[in-house]
C-alpha cells in the first residue's frame, strides 16, 4: 500500500458522495439492494479505527437520488427538465431516499438525519455557521448526516447544480481528511474506459496530470445531473483546499475506503482556508456586479482590503445586502466575488464618495464597506 493510500485508510472524517445512477434503477425507482449495499460498506467504515487520533471514524454521506426516487411514483419516466416538475420529484423521492436509508443504517444501529442545503445556507455568515454547527453535532452525537441539495425549494439562482461539488464544499465544512466520490465508473481514464487501450490514471498530483484527458459528461440512465467532468471539477476543488479524494465506482467503495489501489487518487494541492469565501468562490451565484475604478482595484487585489465606496465606479443587477456581487475592474473583468452591505438601490449615492462624508449627509450607518474584506474572495482566471 502506498503513502498516499494508507493515509486514505488512516482517514478520520471521511465524507462520501455517492449519485443518482448508483443507487437507482434506470427508470428511477430506488433499488433497495444497491442501497443497503452503499450502508453495509459506510457502516463497516465508521467501525474502523485505524486512524491515527483513534477511535472510529466519522462519515458524511452525501447522496444524491431525491429526484430520481420520485420520478416513477409521479409517473415520469426521465428526470424532468423544468424546475418545477423536478422540485415536486424531489418533494417525493426526499421522504422515499432517507426512509430507506434509515432502515438500512438501522441494521447496524446507526442513526441518520438529513440536512438539505442551498447555496443560500452556505455562503451568508450566520447561515454557514448554523450548518457548520448542525453537522458537528450529529457527528458528534454518533449520527450520520445525510446531505443534499434542497431540490425542492432551490431555484435557478441557488442551485448548487450538481451534488459532486456540494461534496466538495461539504467536506470542507466539516473539516474532512478524505472524499471519495462514487459513480458507475472505476476512475479518471486517459481516454474512453469503454474502448480498449484505454488506462485508468491512478493518480493526479496536479492539474497538469490531466492535460490533454478527455473528460465524459453524464451518462445514459438520464437520472443523474453530473458526468465524470463534474466529480473532476469537485476532485480539483476539494484539493486545492487541502483534502485529497479517491475518485471511483460504487461498487468498489469499500477497496476505496480501505486504502486499496483502486480508482484515482487525487493528491491535495493547498491549504485550507477560510470555509465560508471557498463557498462563496465556489457555490454563490452573483446577483449583480460593482465597477470598481484603478485604485479599488489595486486595493482589492494587491493589497486584499476591503472595497470602501470612493472606489465604486458603477453598479449593475439588482440585489439586496448581504447578496453575493462581482467586483469588476475597468475592462469589465471580474476580479473579486463578494458580499455586499448595501441594496443595489443605495449605491448610486455612494459612488466615489468617503465614507466620512457619507456619515455626514446619510448617517451613522453609511460609513462602512462596500464588501468587507472578510466577505470577498479573489477570482483567479
Amino acid at each position: 500500500m502506498s503513502g498516499a493510500r494508507q493515509s486514505v485508510a488512516g482517514a478520520r472524517r471521511v465524507v462520501v458522495k455517492v449519485g443518482s445512477s448508483s443507487l437507482t434503477t434506470a427508470s428511477g425507482g430506488l433499488d433497495a439492494d444497491r442501497v443497503d449495499a452503499l450502508v453495509d460498506v459506510l457502516a463497516t467504515a465508521r467501525g474502523d479505527r485505524r486512524a491515527p487520533e483513534g477511535g472510529a471514524r466519522e462519515v458524511v454521506l452525501v447522496s444524491s437520488g431525491a429526484i430520481a426516487a420520485g420520478l416513477a411514483p409521479l409517473g415520469l419516466r426521465r428526470r424532468p427538465r423544468d424546475l418545477a416538475r423536478q422540485q415536486a420529484a424531489a418533494s417525493v423521492g426526499q421522504g422515499l431516499l432517507v426512509a430507506r436509508y434509515t432502515a438500512s443504517f438501522a441494521r447496524y444501529g446507526v442513526r441518520v438525519g438529513q440536512v438539505l442545503l442551498t447555496t443560500d445556507d452556505t455562503s451568508r455568515r450566520a447561515h454557514h455557521r448554523n450548518a457548520s454547527r448542525t453537522l458537528d453535532k450529529l457527528l458528534a452525537m454518533g449520527a450520520l448526516p445525510v446531505v443534499n441539495e434542497n431540490d425542492t425549494v432551490a431555484t435557478d439562482e441557488i442551485r448548487f447544480g450538481d451534488n459532486d461539488r456540494l461534496a466538495a464544499l461539504v467536506a470542507h465544512l466539516v473539516r474532512a481528511d478524505l472524499l471519495v466520490l462514487l459513480s458507475d465508473v472505476d476512475g479518471v481514464y486517459d481516454g474512453d474506459p469503454a474502448k480498449p487501450g484505454s488506462t485508468r490514471l491512478a493518480e493526479v498530483r496536479g492539474p497538469a496530470d490531466l492535460d490533454g484527458v478527455e473528460i465524459g459528461s453524464a451518462g445514459k440512465a438520464g437520472v443523474g445531473t453530473g458526468g465524470m467532468a463534474t466529480k473532476v471539477e469537485a476532485a480539483r476543488i476539494a484539493a486545492a483546499a487541502g483534502i485529497p479524494v479517491v475518485l471511483t465506482s460504487a461498487v468498489r467503495a469499500a477497496d476505496a475506503l480501505a486504502g486499496r489501489d483502486t480508482g484515482t487518487y487525487f493528491h491535495a494541492t493547498g491549504r485550507r482556508s477560510a470555509d465560508r469565501l471557498l463557498w462563496l468562490q465556489h457555490a454563490s451565484t452573483p446577483r449583480g456586479a460593482l465597477l470598481l475604478d484603478e485604485g479599488a482595484v489595486r486595493a482589492v487585489v494587491d493589497g486584499r482590503k476591503s472595497l470602501l465606496p470612493a472606489g465604486l465606479a458603477g453598479v449593475e443587477g439588482e440585489f439586496a445586502a448581504g447578496d453575493p456581487v462581482e467586483l469588476r475592474d475597468p475592462a469589465g473583468r471580474a476580479v473579486a466575488r463578494g458580499l455586499v452591505s448595501f441594496d443595489a438601490r443605495e449605491i448610486p449615492q455612494l459612488i466615489g464618495r468617503s465614507t466620512r462624508d457619507l456619515a455626514r449627509d446619510l448617517g451613522p450607518a453609511y460609513e462602512r464597506e462596500v464588501v468587507h474584506r472578510d466577505d470577498l474572495v479573489l477570482l483567479h482566471k
